[in-house]
């Protein structure tokens, strides 16, 4: 079987969906090696480096319009070139397909991650907002099979864009495998130098925006006099300043670490020093960071609806995101009683077996063999 991929953000995105597509190659390549994968990305100069597998191939544009114009060539041109490589599944990784996909002999799956920008449209930009929405109610005509991410972002593609239930599997995404180790302690005691960090803290990763709340974390710990610093690591957006304002306004400049530019193989060893992770987000289409924190051995306190109980199962703490005191009383439950906060560890560890490398693999090849076999 020859399977293609959207490999744009995998090559060029270096975390969100540029993980989440590196990831996907990567497990597929392993553990079925005999098929061929090709990655179709506009240019390959100064990309990721993550393609060392014999059966992985990449694909550029073949022709100088394609060259020159890379985002048409993405959208218009690339069913074509498909075609001459004798593609069976083409894999838009990203919520995106070529144009007449769906016109060809070629079987094609998109994974829709979430429909944010619908459920929380003042988020986005007007433009932004029209642009997605044109793009995903495309793919799910367009495509043979949609994969969502969870259940959540499944009920959503049904609720928003009428799409029969039978065409949508959920396959949940994994985990990078940097996560599985243990760092030891040499490489810990050098990245908490490098970073300044405190002994014990809460950790927060994801972007530092309006959506996930890192004010409601800093908030929850300082009204309650928790005695424990905050670690957050994320890309800061526009929200940040909110963030900084409420710091300096109370003076707690010592007890929130902000972190910007923290390395991916650097993370591992940040949440496994952590006493506690914290993700209050308003809405997710998973929440990869909540799988990270558990496979890391750190209790996780997440948000209460959506897809969270999906990722953090039925033995991480849920809360109202929006409730300061509901969010302090998690957080101080957790940090005051070590029999809990062990027995939280151990059985969420037993939970997140489902997102192991091998059970995600065998899914989403189980959604490309059933479109084969029913040609």
């Amino acid at each position: 079987m020859i399977v293609g991929f959207d490999a744009k953000r995998a090559f060029f995105n270096s975390s969100g969906l540029g993980a989440y597509s590196r990831n996907t190659i990567q497990l597929l390549s392993k553990y079925y090696p005999d098929n061929r994968y090709y990655l179709y990305t506009p240019t390959s100069k100064n990309a990721i480096d993550f393609t060392h597998d014999r059966n992985i191939s990449i694909r550029q544009p073949e022709t100088k319009t394609g060259r020159y114009l890379k985002s048409y060539w993405r959208s218009f041109l690339l069913t074509k070139q498909l075609e001459k490589d004798r593609v069976d599944i083409y894999h838009g990784l990203s919520n995106e397909l070529p144009s007449r996909i769906n016109r060809s002999h070629i079987k094609s799956v998109v994974t829709i991650h979430d429909l944010i920008f619908i459920r929380y449209p003042h988020l986005y930009k007007k433009i932004d907002r029209e642009i997605y929405r044109r793009k995903i109610k495309y793919c799910c005509l367009a495509a043979d099979k949609i994969a969502a991410i969870s259940l959540q972002t499944k009920a959503d593609i049904i609720e928003f864009f009428g799409v029969d239930e039978s065409k949508i599997e959920v396959v949940y995404q994994g985990c990078n495998p940097l996560f599985y180790g243990k760092a030891n302690n040499d490489t810990k005691k050098e990245i908490s130098k490098k970073y300044h960090l405190p002994e014990h803290y809460i950790l927060y990763v994801g972007t530092i925006e309006q959506r996930k709340n890192l004010l409601n974390i800093i908030r929850a710990v300082h009204e309650a006099g928790i005695d424990i610093p905050i670690v957050a690591v994320g890309k800061p957006a526009k929200y940040l300043q909110k963030v900084h304002e409420y710091i300096a306004q109370h003076s707690i400049d010592k007890k929130v670490h902000l972190l910007h530019n923290v390395l991916f193989d650097e993370l591992p060893a940040i949440y496994q020093m952590a006493a506690l992770f914290v993700y209050p987000s308003a809405f997710e289409g998973f929440g990869i960071p909540i799988i990270e924190a558990i496979y890391s051995g750190v209790p996780v306190i997440t948000s209460k609806g959506g897809c969270f109980s999906e990722a953090g199962g039925n033995n991480s703490l849920y809360v109202d995101p929006d409730n300061i005191e509901e969010l302090s009383f998690a957080i101080n439950k957790v940090v005051s009683d070590n029999e809990l906060k062990n027995r939280m560890i151990k059985t969420s560890l037993e939970y997140v077996r489902k997102f192991n490398d091998d059970a995600v693999a065998r899914s989403l090849m189980n959604v490309y063999k059933n479109l084969i076999q029913h040609e």
